[in-house]
């Protein structure tokens, strides 16, 4: 599996988080220097390299101001499997919910999924010439020529491959033969069967025989399906798996999000109990174990593993000590200023004002806010998010739906193609909402 970590620095992985996050330095460093840890580990003496664990990060802050972001984007830049989880749903055997040890199966789910569509494209090139081949002998049907005939159909074939190529035969539909795929076989079970050596849906699901079926499709839709399924088959899946496994192994990122609702005291009793269970439960996780899968056995030691939470009500000092021991990087995120909305407005690629007028486009509206609109739109925020609960930058989000609903619902029907968005036009919109708490709290 390609690791772009290879060729990014700490200041450059910073860089790039930039592009998509505002603020939040010391986050954004700290995640910089632990993905970098992995590319030194991968360089030292192999008995050295066992020995170093990964440093895991406990991200503590409010909501909407990056945590989730920040560790998403950073699997991306690495390229590695990552998988988000809510620590809430998960308890310890004996209440409802799901084994923590689920959290390494999905990810080495995500990390096959991943594995194989690398080697799909390292093998897409004879995939096409062997879709290519199917269609021409759909074309073509073989049959028991002799010699003359034989060369006058291969001249035939030659020129059909031709236009096929060409995107001369487009316009035509042919019947094609595809493998079914088998419907799902879904195992209902209690907490802890998930464990058994054998995947059961999986084992069923191969006692049924595979089944085809016809279906009449285009020419450029046959080749999309069979391109497909011919790189399936070029795909050797023993290997992807051996690939994914090390994959999850040695880069594998899992973040825990809402880690601080599972703080719990050892005096408690009832659902603290379960909150403690959790914790306890996911200890061996992250300090280092192995996991069955149906990919096989899979080892925690070096997976990097990414707390975050708000910490209104606990603190990290709540949670048990030997899983706080496991968590040596802290990283205090810092809620966002007026000054940080504009930026989030304006800055980021996926800048949320590019992203409605890119929306909007699609209609053939011209949408554009002036300055002070923005100005307005980051004071709004700030006065909301004070005002009743601080949800960070997800706040702009509930503010623009509200401002563009108008414009949004109009916008197939009206003859006005060009809308201009500035402070009186947001002062009209939510100003009443903004002045009346109750209201604002139920629509801001």
């Amino acid at each position: 599996m390609d690791n772009i970590s290879n060729i990014l620095t700490p200041r450059e992985t910073v860089a790039e988080l930039d592009k998509f996050i505002v603020g939040q330095k010391e986050a954004k460093k700290a995640v910089s220097i632990a993905l970098r840890n992995r590319w030194r580990r991968q360089r030292v003496s192999p008995e050295m390299k066992d020995e170093i664990a990964p440093k895991n990060i406990l991200m503590i802050g409010p909501t909407g101001v990056g945590k989730t972001e920040i560790a998403r984007r950073l699997a991306k830049l690495s390229q590695a499997p990552f998988l988000k989880v809510e620590a809430s749903k998960f308890t310890e055997v004996g209440y409802v919910g799901r084994d923590v040890e689920s959290m390494i199966r999905d990810l080495t789910d995500i990390s096959v999924k991943m594995t194989t569509e690398e080697e799909k494209k390292n093998v897409i090139s004879k995939a096409k010439d062997l879709a290519e081949e199917r269609i021409l002998d759909i074309l073509l049907p073989k049959g028991k020529d002799n010699d003359s005939e034989f060369e006058s159909k291969n001249e035939t074939r030659e020129k059909m491959r031709v236009l096929l190529k060409e995107g001369k035969l487009d316009d035509r539909t042919i019947e094609i033969e595809v493998t079914a795929k088998n419907f799902p076989m879904q195992i209902f079970s209690q907490a802890g069967v998930e464990e058994m050596d054998v995947n059961i849906s999986d084992m069923l699901g191969n006692l049924i025989p595979k089944k085809s079926k016809r279906k009449k499709v285009k020419v450029p839709d046959a080749m999309e399906v069979l391109i497909q399924e011919e790189a399936q088959k070029l795909v050797d899946m023993d290997k992807v798996v051996k690939m994914a496994v090390e994959g999850v192994e040695q880069t594998g990122i899992v973040f825990i999000d809402e880690i601080d609702k599972i703080c719990g005291r050892e005096t408690s009793s009832g659902p603290d109990v379960s909150r403690e269970g959790v914790q306890r439960d996911l200890l061996p996780i992250i300090e280092g174990c192995t996991v069955n899968t149906k990919h096989g056995l899979v080892k925690t030691d070096h997976i990097l593993f990414v707390g975050a939470g708000a910490f209104h009500v606990s603190k990290p000092s709540d949670l048990i000590p030997e899983l706080q021991g496991r968590f040596p990087i802290r990283v205090e995120l810092d809620p966002l200023s007026k000054d940080d909305f504009i930026r989030i407005l304006t800055e980021p690629k996926n800048a949320l004002i590019k992203q409605y007028k890119e929306l909007l486009k699609t209609e053939d509206i011209d949408l554009e806010f002036t300055d002070d609109a923005i100005v307005r739109l980051a004071e709004l925020a700030e006065e909301v998010n004070e005002s009743t609960e601080n949800i960070g930058a997800r706040r702009l989000h509930t503010i623009l739906e509200k401002i563009l609903e108008d414009i949004s619902f109009n916008a197939p029907d009206t003859s006005e193609k060009e809308f201009k968005v500035d402070s009186d036009y947001i002062k009209n919109k939510i100003s009443d909402i903004v002045k009346d708490r109750d209201l604002s709290r139920y629509i801001l």
